[in-house]
């Protein structure tokens, strides 16, 4: 609970929302009506938004703090193509400790500040053969682990204010949007429809757990984008979803056989290990960051071509 001098306002609340919203349209030259997040990586769109005015979420009351890499942490308003927009340089996790409804306020904020659409953004690994990394993935729905398990922005009392206390999550990305992203795609981005699965990380994802996704219909995963986009059906926002593909996902036949016949090669393995342990320390150390510099630099080299996409279809999402 944030003390005020009148009330008590829960951080992630209406009211909470309310003032955000407040305190950037005093502050806004115009107020948008599309709102776009980006992903691990994907800030660079930003650079296209003209008369853009920058507020960092440090300014902005009530919002989270973004600690992870590849996250300005920035909320920009602006055009794009002549449509009136905000980016969100930067999101919010549950593995960065957030609550579910935190890390959905700034959607919230975007719908009292007028928003009808939210484009959002991720970077995620690739389940299924022939989704490779470079290639667009066109959410056509989505499995919210966190949420099937009571972590969703919509648990608690009921804000009438927001939306409906039990909101119909079926078509929650918009299909007349989706099937635009896909008719713009520009080449060479290969773009297809497909679901997300969001879970709740930081770590990335078991074999196992792979295999699992892939029995229940998904053909990517990543640990954002869930939330958003139900606290976004909650307040009625349309939602287009993109997931660029910047890795594949965890699968058993990249792991090593193990059995009876190689328990002299693992006597040998220890050996061969303490030998060389000093000689690998400084990989070991550097491999901790390893997985997430490979999600960033799979992420720049795509983000050219989304960020094109995203130009085509600005002027076409104000009106929709």
């Amino acid at each position: 609970w944030e003390a005020r001098t009148d009330l008590w306002v829960l951080p992630h609340s209406y009211e909470a929302c309310a003032e955000a919203a407040a305190w950037l349209r005093a502050r806004l030259k115009q107020a948008p009506v599309v709102g776009l997040v980006c992903g691990s990586g994907l800030g660079a769109l930003a650079q296209e938004l003209q008369q853009p005015q920058s507020f960092d979420y440090g300014d902005i009351p009530h919002f989270p703090r973004s600690t992870v890499q590849g996250h300005a942490g920035r909320l920009l308003v602006g055009t794009l193509g002549g449509c009136p927009c905000a980016v969100m340089q930067g999101r919010f996790h549950l593995y960065e400790g957030y609550s579910p409804a935190q890390v959905a306020l700034p959607v919230r904020t975007l719908a009292l500040l007028g928003a009808h659409t939210v484009v959002l953004t991720n970077a995620a690994g690739s389940l299924r053969e022939g989704l490779d990394p470079g290639d667009l993935l066109v959410i056509r729905d989505h499995i919210d682990l966190p949420g099937l398990a009571g972590r969703s922005p919509l648990v608690g009392a009921n804000d009438s204010r927001f939306g409906p206390r039990f909101p119909v999550m079926a078509g929650a990305y918009d299909p007349a949007l989706r099937r635009l992203a896909l008719a713009l795609a520009p080449p060479p981005l290969r773009a297809r429809a497909g679901v997300y699965c969001g879970v709740g990380g930081p770590s990335y994802e078991t074999p196992a757990e792979c295999a699992l996704l892939r029995m229940l219909g998904g053909d990517a995963v990543g640990m954002s984008t869930v939330a958003e986009a139900a606290a976004a059906r909650h307040c009625g926002l349309r939602v287009l979803g993109l997931s660029l593909i910047t890795n594949a996902a965890a699968s058993h036949e990249e792991e090593e056989e193990e059995g009876p016949e190689h328990a002299k090669d693992m006597e040998h393995a220890k050996e061969h290990a303490k030998e060389h342990a000093k000689e690998h320390a400084k990989d070991t150390e550097h491999a901790k960051d390893k997985a997430h510099q490979e999600v960033l630099d799979a992420a720049q080299a795509g983000a050219r071509l989304l960020a094109q996409l995203l130009l085509a279809l600005a002027p076409r999402l104000q009106h929709v």
